[in-house]
């Protein structure tokens, strides 16, 4: 099933994070375009990504954020995009919530 969706920020910082990307060192710039182009994805079709099972979700995003399902999205080098898909009345939204590195994923999701 394909899903289009709109892209928002969980926070302000994250939105802060993400643009400073643009501008730093030529590692930052390729990790801003790679995130640029997993949220193309997203928004095309909320469900492109690899849903990622309840009992191994982190607590602190049902807390901090008020989710309800988290999708992983693989981006290069081992980076990770983490996002919930959720219905605002009758637009689905794809909230950004972070990403990082593939141990730092390993150890919020306890793999």
């Amino acid at each position: 099933m394909k899903l289009p969706s709109k892209i928002r920020f969980a926070d302000e910082n994250i939105k802060k994070a993400f643009y400073k990307l643009e501008k730093g060192d030529n590692s930052e710039k390729e990790l801003f375009k790679s995130i640029n182009k997993a949220l193309d994805y997203i928004e095309e079709n909320a469900f492109c990504g690899i849903q990622i099972p309840k009992k191994l979700i982190p607590k602190k995003y049902f807390s901090k954020y008020d989710v309800k399902n988290i999708w992983k999205y693989d981006l290069l080098k081992g980076w990770r995009l983490i996002y919930s898909v959720f219905n605002d009345d009758i637009l689905v939204i794809s909230l950004k919530l972070e990403w990082f590195g593939h141990k730092e994923y390993e150890r919020n999701f306890k793999y």
